[in-house]
């Protein structure tokens, strides 16, 4: 008895270093995939769809009008946060049923987040730039915002493609659909906050989305390169010595406390 319940504690505690080690990476890819080409241009467009509200209300919203921004990119957000959390949770779960390949599942993912990667800075010649989204166009206002939200996570644009496949892989090693949903929704954190930033200041954040489309190529390549970084710690077994150390100090901790 002693041994299984020692066995659980080794297994939680490899989790909870994983975990712990991909949620800031979810984070970041949520905040580079909102300042990717082909989300930042549509944000005042999405905000304006969400609310009913032209570009010049939105500018000049106060008050009541806010509160509406809010309320409309909370549950344009909330559209795409339950798409993107099943995906990750589903992931997690074929991840789980796999263990005993994991360290194969690790080199294929991590190969294919370096794909990814190069994708997304354009260096790899022959990949297709196109919207793989639907145009669909739900109601407009509150009503349609998170159907709005629906659409936008389920035909990925191809700038969010690359960091979606990373996260994903990262969903798969978790081997657990519950940590994949968590991975997911800190994603969509990363994704979704500067959303409902842009809301509540509009007329400042349209000052610092043109800083950011001045530097796009800088954004493609910082982002890019993070995700070759990961799929590199994937494919070279490092994430799992960087896992191994967490777990160390996790459980140093837990005897120190």
């Amino acid at each position: 008895m002693s041994a299984v319940l020692l066995a659980v504690g080794q297994n939680e505690t490899v989790a909870s270093g994983a975990i712990l080690l991909a949620l800031p990476i979810a984070l970041a890819a949520g905040l580079v995939s909102f300042f990717s080409p082909c989300v930042l241009p549509l944000v005042p467009g999405y905000l304006s769809y969400v609310t009913g509200f032209s570009a010049a209300d939105l500018a000049e919203a106060k008050g009541g009008k806010r509160g509406r921004m809010l309320l409309g990119s909370l549950l344009f957000i909330l559209g795409f946060t339950a798409v993107f959390v099943s995906g990750g949770a589903l992931f997690g779960y074929f991840g789980s049923t796999l263990r005993e390949h994991q360290r194969t599942i690790s080199v294929v993912m991590g190969l294919l987040t370096i794909g990814m990667g190069l994708a997304f800075m354009g260096l790899l010649p022959g990949f297709s730039m196109r919207e793989l989204r639907t145009h669909r166009r739900p109601v407009v206002g509150l009503a349609g915002a998170p159907l709005l939200g629906l659409v936008f996570g389920i035909g990925w644009t191809p700038c969010i493609g690359p960091t979606m496949a990373s996260i994903n892989s990262l969903a798969m090693n978790q081997a657990s659909a519950w940590r994949g949903g968590l991975l997911m929704l800190v994603y969509c954190l990363g994704l979704g906050v500067p959303f409902v930033l842009a809301a509540l200041a509009f007329r400042r954040a349209l000052g610092a989305f043109g800083w950011v489309k001045k530097h796009y190529q800088w954004v493609m390549r910082i982002g890019g390169g993070m995700l070759v970084a990961v799929g590199l710690l994937l494919v070279t077994g490092v994430w799992d010595t960087l896992v191994t150390e967490l777990q160390s100090l996790t459980a140093t901790t837990s005897i120190g406390i």
